[in-house]
């Protein structure tokens, strides 16, 4: 479409074609090859993890990530509501039940109430965990990095500690982003609990089509998480498999994209902190619209700029305003439905949700392609002041 603003789509300009058609000429296309392993070793200097495990999505990541967290059926997973579906579907993948916990202004979880919680609602008991209403074992957290936005965890690690809960980390968008202030300054989201989950689909900053990445610094852990993504393969000859594996390997091709995009990822970055500038600076200060600004104890990458509408109370609302972008030809969209209020999870546990309930009808989120020009950020801030 002539003019079209997308909202986020993948920028090419490195290696991409190069190391493709390498794939193709020497015929490692599929889940083996040099690429797989150069990505992971990639990733692994851009973290700091000590161990990176590729797989197809940030969802495969986030399920293998639960799995050796010990969940099972029946056990809980304390998450935000606010998240894309992925962590939630990963939990009942394993059986278990989500309970859904409300947001800061942040889009990331309340760590208040979360420890409100784990402190008011639960007891610990022979070294678990237990919700007091339903009986059931809580052994893991998991906390989104959403929209680029961080979550501060050094509060929340301590209690998590000691109270015998694991901290999953969903940081499918957040690559790019360490923190600046507190006990693990410097440090890249993800790295900080026992699992990172990473995703590389087509709209995040770097792309490799689709895939993730699993990141761990426990040895034993990694070892296991790569067993269990490639099948749980034990014998590689005659096809013998002891547990139940999961055919979760990222392709040859597809880590050869990721590895060029991760190239350029600090070229990427510069730009995208670039066009959150422009959009600042453009939206400025107004009693109506809120411009949503990053926190400062962590660097972002500023996956998807977002804007709060203050008068905006109802969802009815807000869909006439994407209706009129869509009408000047520019891609936004709304927050993800809540999870506590999808159809499929609306009988499980939620602690003391308002905030998102506010924030769900007020906040668009707006175009922020790396090849977003200041002309197409002025496009967009006029139908905003409009």
């Amino acid at each position: 479409m002539n003019n079209f603003i997308p909202l986020s789509v993948p920028h090419i300009s490195g290696n991409e074609w190069k190391y493709i058609k390498d794939c193709l000429k020497t015929n490692w296309v599929s889940s083996t090859g040099k690429y797989v392993d150069l990505f992971e070793n990639k990733i692994e200097d851009y973290t700091k993890a000590k161990y990176a495990i590729a797989c197809i999505n940030g969802t495969s990541a986030l399920h293998i990530s639960l799995i050796l967290s010990g969940i099972s059926r029946n056990d809980e997973v304390i998450v935000p509501t606010i998240s894309f579906i992925a962590p939630i579907n990963a939990i009942n993948y394993c059986n278990a039940k989500p309970v859904f916990m409300d947001v800061d202004d942040n889009y990331t979880i309340d760590i208040k109430k979360t420890i409100e919680f784990l402190n008011t609602k639960t007891i610990f008991k022979n070294g678990i965990t237990i919700n007091k209403k339903t009986k059931r074992k809580i052994l893991a957290i998991i906390v989104v990095h959403v929209y680029g936005r961080s979550v501060l965890l050094d509060e929340l690690l301590k209690v998590c500690k000691s109270k015998n809960i694991s901290i999953i980390e969903d940081a499918a968008e957040g690559l790019g982003n360490f923190f600046e202030k507190g006990d693990n300054k410097n440090k890249h989201v993800g790295t900080i609990g026992k699992f990172g989950c990473l995703s590389f689909n087509g709209n995040k900053v770097i792309t490799s089509g689709g895939g993730g990445m699993i990141i761990t610094n426990n040895k034993l852990l990694a070892q296991k998480a790569k067993y269990l993504t490639t099948t749980a393969k034990d014998n590689t000859l005659e096809f013998i498999h002891n547990e139940v594996g999961y055919n979760y390997r990222l392709t040859n091709i597809q880590a050869a994209l990721g590895l060029a995009q991760l190239e350029k990822i600090n070229q990427y970055l510069k730009k995208k902190k670039l066009i959150y500038q422009h959009y600042k600076k453009l939206i400025g200060k107004n009693n109506k619209i809120l411009f949503k600004e990053i926190p400062k104890f962590a660097s972002s990458n500023h996956w998807l700029n977002l804007v709060e509408f203050i008068d905006c109370n109802t969802k009815k609302n807000l869909l006439k305003k994407i209706e009129m972008f869509k009408k000047n030809k520019i891609e936004v969209r709304p927050i993800w439905q809540l999870n506590h209020l999808q159809k499929i999870y609306k009988k499980c546990e939620k602690y003391n949700i308002s905030n998102a309930l506010i924030l769900v009808n007020r906040t668009l989120c707006l175009p922020s392609s790396i090849s977003l020009t200041t002309k197409d950020i002025k496009r967009v801030v006029a139908i905003i002041n409009e």
